[in-house]
């Protein structure tokens, strides 16, 4: 009996040795697989991001300006150190309280959110950390399976092990979604507020905290109510981790915030509407697969100067602020290379998404007429010297079947004027009588060379402008005149890269077209530097442009243009409505400042300089009255320009009783700047 109750001690014993053997074995497996699954999860590296998926777009700088993305997305990071101390409080109050003290997961919180679920019988309460959210946010879709769990488990893991805890808590701000588009608090505060995410007071920190909850819900935006009792629940949370007094809670919670108008909401992204063109450029005209472009990490390297960007952006916003509804375009083009330096395709890309520099609809008025006098001057059928007679005219046309009869604006007529005249005070019956001169079909052919694509309509009012063209074909026509004669097709992508750096595409060298000889293209810009002249439609901008600049003016019942150029900028500035509405005096006037406004802010940094004169120019006195060559004796004269070959042999025999000798050619006395001075001498 005794030896059977030995017998069954030691079996027992042997079991409890055998378990504890077991129990110890697997410990120390499980503590080396522990170790090996951190060693794994320190040395692997974390997948790429959603966010680092999307194709960057790169200024001519270099520096990244938008990204390509399926999602309506407005991103804008930002340091920690530039983001309120009130949002970051208000952040960690209402989401993860022990961020700072605890390695990814709040055991904590997990353990009371299982006891108060299953109290409830449903998932009410979540344990989620900063920096979970921050893993499935980066690195996964928000299916609710068992393995995604387990992914965001590691992420969570390799995201601590690898980064300080305010390098997460700073791509979390920065990544975190508001809603309406806005990704990262600094996108945020710009669309609630219309200020940067370092200037948000207390009561917007705790408004714009409590949104990421529900971006729908808790938006101020959507649902008032909700946002406001969100926002009260997080300025409690701030009393309770002692960021701030009950009474600093309770003033924010009663302050009137003043949120950004809808009107003025805009995106985070920089040239939204270049953006949106390249996009098209390179999926339509380059043959990349959309796919490829939104997840493929591919760098988009382009000619869009940031410094003239910005410029533009300020001028259109800054001469409309005030002008409701009211629409505009700006396309600025180096015509010397055909880079697009700059575009904005409307007032408020947020409002409306329609890029208006490639608007087809628009009839561009008197900006048309520069096309036809340099096909008039280059045919030699005119030239700057020849007259005709500003008058109420009847004019037929198609071997007489047909009649026109323009009028000038406020039916001003300034009777026997040259072309110089004509384009300063922008004569519509100079204009016809030169295009019935020409022919239609030359001034078609001579603008479809210089980049107009769009139909023109061979009649008499096409030198009026009455046939539509979009802003970037007309910046490129003017692009032709200010580059002496050439064409360069523009272009706005100069390379593309995968992700690993290896070149897809790169733009070919450009190549310069001849399409008028450089001698016509000059004496036409000598003449559209009359536009900012005394008495030139232009006159009252030029003030504000200290360079030698030419250009054109043209309105219509809806449209207002300015096209000008200088020796380094093609512009053209459209302003109206979308609507069909007529424009006022004051909107009509709105092209010609903000192109002035652009051109002198693009180019602070660039010295003013002259057109350069080409071979075959020369320059002569007339007199005015009679459009001869000077003589000593003529009351006043003027130095006009002309195609060598071109300009007038007759000399002035009004003036004196000797025989006639033409006035040789010297400075002018008196001239309206620094630069017409240095032209003289130039030319001289």
């Amino acid at each position: 009996m005794q030896r059977l109750v030995r017998s069954s001690r030691r079996g027992s014993h042997r079991r409890r040795f055998l378990i504890f053997k077991c129990f110890l074995a697997c410990g120390v497996t499980m503590l080396i697989a522990s170790g090996a699954l951190i060693f794994y999860l320190y040395q692997a590296d974390l997948p790429l991001a959603y966010s680092d998926r999307h194709s960057q777009l790169l200024s001519r700088q270099g520096e990244a300006i938008a990204v390509f993305s399926s999602s309506d997305r407005s991103r804008s990071n930002v340091a920690l150190n530039h983001i309120s101390p009130y949002l970051i409080q208000a952040t960690l109050a209402v989401e993860d309280r022990q961020f700072y003290n605890h390695f990814g997961f709040d055991l904590k919180g997990m353990a009371r959110a299982v006891l108060v679920n299953l109290k409830e019988m449903n998932r009410v309460q979540g344990a989620s950390t900063l920096t979970q959210q921050l893993a499935r946010n980066l690195y996964l879709s928000h299916e609710r399976t068992w393995s995604r769990k387990l992914k965001e488990a590691m992420y969570t893991a390799q995201l601590e092990m690898k980064l300080g805890k305010d390098e997460i808590l700073q791509m979390y701000l920065n990544e975190i979604y508001y809603g309406h588009g806005a990704y990262g608090i600094e996108a945020a505060a710009q669309m609630f507020f219309g200020k940067s995410a370092e200037q948000l007071s207390l009561a917007e920190s705790a408004m714009l905290a409590g949104v990421p909850k529900g971006p729908t819900y808790y938006s101020p935006f959507n649902q008032m109510k909700n946002a406001k009792d969100r926002q009260r629940l997080i300025l409690n949370a701030m009393v309770e981790t002692g960021n701030i007094t009950e009474l600093q809670a309770e003033k924010a919670y009663e302050e009137i915030l003043q949120f950004q108008s809808p009107k003025l909401r805009t995106t985070g992204d920089q040239a939204p509407y270049f953006r949106d063109y390249v996009r098209n450029v390179i999926i339509n005209e380059l043959g990349f697969d959309e796919s490829l472009l939104e997840n493929g990490g591919l760098k988009i390297y382009t000619t869009l100067d940031m410094d003239a960007q910005k410029a533009a952006e300020l001028a259109v916003t800054s001469e409309l602020k005030d002008s409701p509804d009211l629409e505009a375009a700006l396309i600025s083009i180096d015509p010397r290379t055909g880079h697009i330096k700059a575009l904005v395709g409307g007032v408020n890309y947020v409002r409306s998404q329609y890029n208006h520099v490639f608007a087809t609809a628009r009839q561009p008025g008197s900006t048309f007429k520069p096309i036809m006098y340099l096909s008039a001057l280059s045919s030699r059928k005119m030239t700057s010297a020849s007259k005709f007679s500003s008058q109420p005219t009847l004019f037929h046309y198609d071997n007489n079947r047909k009649t026109y009869s323009p009028k000038n604006f406020g039916d001003k007529y300034l009777g026997e004027i040259d072309m110089r005249q004509a384009i300063a005070a922008s004569d519509n019956i100079y204009a016809v009588n030169t295009i019935l001169t020409v022919g239609a079909d030359q001034v078609i052919e001579l603008g479809r060379k210089m980049g107009i694509t769009s139909p023109l309509n061979a009649v008499p009012s096409l030198a009026l402008g009455t046939s539509p063209v979009s802003p970037f074909e007309m910046a490129t026509a003017f692009g032709v005149i200010s580059n002496q004669g050439k064409q360069v097709k523009p272009v706005a992508v100069l390379k593309i890269t995968d992700d690993e750096g290896h070149i897809l595409y790169e733009a070919p060298s450009a190549a310069p077209e001849q399409v008028v000889e450089p001698a016509a293209a000059y004496v036409l810009t000598h003449l559209l530097e009359s536009v900012f002249e005394a008495g030139g439609t232009g006159n009252r901008v030029s003030a504000d442009i200290k360079r030698p600049v030419a250009g054109k003016t043209g309105t219509t019942s809806t449209d207002a243009w300015l096209v000008g150029f200088t020796p380094e900028l093609s512009t053209a500035v459209w302003v109206g409505y979308d609507k069909g509405k007529m424009l006022g005096t004051a909107e009509s006037r709105k092209a010609a400042p903000i192109f002035a406004k652009y051109t002198e802010k693009a180019l602070e940094k660039v010295p003013p300089k002259i057109f350069p004169i080409p071979d075959g120019v020369v320059s002569v006195y007339l007199d005015p009255a009679t459009g001869k060559l000077a003589t000593e004796d003529c009351p006043s004269k003027k130095l006009e320009v002309f195609i060598e070959g071109t300009e007038p042999t007759e000399t002035c025999d009004v003036h004196g009783d000797k025989e006639p000798e033409p006035l040789p050619v010297e400075e002018k006395t008196q001239s309206r700047s620094w630069w017409s001075d240095l032209k003289r001498w130039w030319m001289d």
